[in-house]
């Protein structure tokens, strides 16, 4: 695998492991990356640790507003584009109501980044730090919201890493048989079942036997394509795969429509190599 990417433009990070285990396999793992859409994960751990800690009730009806406070200070508010979104059931509740759990279940399966904005909105950004925090991550930082230009043209910025990414996901699995610093068990299993959700399937999913369970969060913007996530073999443990791609792959091309499709091709051929050796993983 590392041959067939040093022949790809850009930088291709990766780490694959069993959950609890040390990476049988790890590439620039430690090398940030725009975190596009994968950082929604932590956003979703926050609220279940401020809902756990009796912050926040999932099930109560909130606002769905379309203006948010920037992580810049002073800056005006901002907002969402629709067309820039992935999911018309979050626009259809403009001006109503709709549980934190609703929009959690949106930002992970259908990638709202509307209802990712109104999350962090209840939670706040230093929740979501402390997400990364507790899952031992060392280089990853959700600085701002989807969409806050102001905050991104001052340097305010989202990053994750490949290993980062893995000991989250991974601490989810583990908290989910054994209490663990992210959440209780229940929470941790019911986040997993979330993830299990997703809708976005081309890339990680792609290379795995149909059916096979994974609780993944995939992320992509203009040259930057990410799988990450935790697969769940009927016959061996479960192990973390991340895929974490800033590439000429989905640059998006001169025409702004690019081709995306060989980015997940890419990560959905590793996906399928590491199926294929999941017997032969470290324990």
């Amino acid at each position: 695998m590392d041959a067939h990417l040093d022949t790809v433009a850009g930088t291709v990070s990766a780490y694959v492991g069993r959950v609890g285990a040390p990476p049988t396999w790890h590439r620039l793992a430690d090398a940030t990356h725009y975190a596009a859409s994968t950082m929604k994960v932590g956003v979703l751990v926050a609220l279940h640790r401020a809902a756990e800690a009796g912050r926040l009730d999932l099930d109560a009806p909130i606002p769905v507003r379309n203006a948010f406070d920037s992580a810049l200070p002073g800056a005006p508010t901002f907002a969402c584009a629709q067309h820039y979104d992935n999911d018309d059931a979050v626009w259809e509740r403009v001006g109503g109501t709709a549980s934190l759990r609703w929009l959690a279940q949106r930002m992970i399966v259908r990638s709202s980044n509307l209802a990712t904005n109104i999350c962090i909105g209840q939670v706040g950004l230093p929740a979501v730090a402390e997400v990364w925090a507790l899952a031992g991550a060392r280089h990853s930082v959700t600085g701002r919201g989807i969409e806050d230009f102001a905050a991104r043209e001052a340097g305010i910025t989202n990053l994750v890493t490949a290993a980062d990414l893995a000991a989250l996901l991974g601490g989810l699995a583990l908290g989910a048989q054994r209490p663990g610093p992210l959440a209780s068990p229940a929470a941790c299993a019911a986040m997993l079942d979330v993830l299990v959700a997703q809708e976005h399937r081309e890339d990680l999913a792609a290379g795995l036997p149909e059916g096979t369970r994974i609780a993944h969060k995939n992320g992509w913007v203009r040259g930057v394509r990410h799988g990450a996530g935790v697969v769940f073999p009927d016959d061996a443990p479960p192990y973390a795969i991340v895929m974490c791609t800033t590439t000429d792959l989905a640059d998006g091309g001169p025409d702004g429509e690019g081709d995306e499709d060989d980015a997940c091709r890419l990560i959905a051929k590793v996906s399928a190599q590491v199926w294929a050796a999941r017997h032969d993983l470290a324990d």
